[in-house]
């Protein structure tokens, strides 16, 4: 039988195939606007003022997640590796955490579609936790409804409200 060590280390992984192509889901990861659209899990928002990207190696991030009791969680880190369009390596914890776990975000171009591989370093997660991978799941079902043009504004230009919604100027809806 494998022994397990201290030394283990804990982590998880999650991949999702996006309907959208590499250059949306990367704006999603690096444009504010788009992540505080989605950088929570259901039920709980990031004010689009709370949310500060530097997308470059050494750059900060910051945003804060509020729950609906009013609960806040800030969140913040550095970007240690940023490959436009198909890689990102950031930390994720508190403001001024020093041991904060370590996120790499792939995109691998599927042409209209994209696969995101999102992997998570210094926290063990498993679906159903109820906590930060169940986070995470259920953020990248938010995303997931914002390109299915469920929420408004969405990133590829479409318009949420189906066939009676005002043109955009690309004549999408």
């Amino acid at each position: 039988m494998p022994e397990q060590t201290a030394s283990a280390t804990k982590q998880f992984t999650i991949t999702r195939v996006f309907d959208a192509p590499r250059d949306v889901i990367w704006r999603a990861w690096t444009d504010p606007d788009e992540a505080s659209a989605w950088w929570h899990p259901e039920g709980v928002v990031t004010p689009r003022e709370s949310v500060e990207l530097d997308v470059r190696p050494g750059g900060r991030y910051r945003y804060t997640m509020i729950a609906p009791d009013g609960s806040e969680y800030p969140t913040a880190g550095v970007y240690r590796e940023v490959v436009e369009p198909e890689r990102l390596v950031f930390t994720c914890g508190m403001p001024d955490d020093e041991g904060a776990p370590l996120i790499t975000v792939t995109l691998a171009d599927l042409g209209d579609r994209t696969e995101m591989t999102f992997h998570l370093v210094g926290i063990a997660g498993v679906p159903g936790d109820e906590n930060v991978y169940d986070g995470w799941a259920s953020a990248f079902h938010v995303l997931d409804g914002r390109l299915d043009g469920r929420l408004d504004a969405p990133l590829d230009g479409r318009r949420a409200g189906g066939p009676d919604a005002p043109l955009d100027n690309g004549g999408q809806r």
